[in-house]
């Protein structure tokens, strides 16, 4: 998976999860930031991957997800792990 396919899926997460207001409340008391840092912590290396774990960390919301963006749990993982450290590497 390429790095843009993985952002598009975590823009796309962090787009569903902005529709919930109780979602993206929980998700900011996870990372530690305010709704007025949100902008700022998205421009962070790792937030996107960060979205994707903490969908990764509620299998209803996880499927939820997966099934309005038409997309296997397989490849929130592929795409969390492309975005994280441990995907990215020099070639």
């Amino acid at each position: 998976m390429s790095v843009e396919e993985a952002q598009g899926i975590a823009t796309e997460a962090l787009t569903q999860l902005a529709r919930d207001p109780e979602q993206v409340g929980r998700f900011l008391a996870v990372a530690g930031i305010g709704p007025e840092s949100i902008r700022e912590a998205a421009a962070e290396p790792g937030f996107l991957a960060g979205v994707l774990e903490f969908y990764m960390g509620d299998e209803a919301l996880l499927l939820a997800f997966c099934e309005n963006a038409n997309l296997r749990p397989t490849m929130i993982a592929a795409a969390r792990f492309t975005l994280s450290d441990d995907g990215l590497f020099d070639a």
